[in-house]
């Protein structure tokens, strides 16, 4: 009986401890990944600014950063938003990364 408690305490923990930092994503990587993809695009003309915003998380647990459309074209002074991408980075579900670039004038 005893066996089985310890066993029952240690499957507990496992569970609340266990935690894993995830970004959104197209494709989903367990050990790496590193995606580009594109989020929206508006027009035609071509962009001569970049800008860029992220949020990165730790353990699926803390969470911080503004990766806003508006935080990434505000960091290059962009009032004309040509398109927009995203890049999404994980290693071993530990620490994740959300990245969003602006392109415009």
């Amino acid at each position: 009986m005893r066996i089985i408690k310890n066993f029952m305490f240690v499957a507990a923990i496992s569970l609340l401890l266990s935690s894993c930092a995830v970004s959104k994503s197209p494709l989903t990587g367990f050990l790496y990944m590193d995606v580009k993809a594109p989020l929206t695009a508006t027009g035609n003309s071509g962009s001569s600014k970049v800008g860029s915003a992220s949020a990165k998380s730790i353990l699926g647990i803390v969470a911080t950063g503004d990766a806003s459309i508006d935080a990434a074209a505000k960091s290059a002074g962009i009032t004309k938003i040509h398109h927009v991408d995203e890049q999404s980075t994980s290693i071993l579900g530990i620490i994740a990364t959300y990245k969003v670039y602006v392109y415009g004038e």
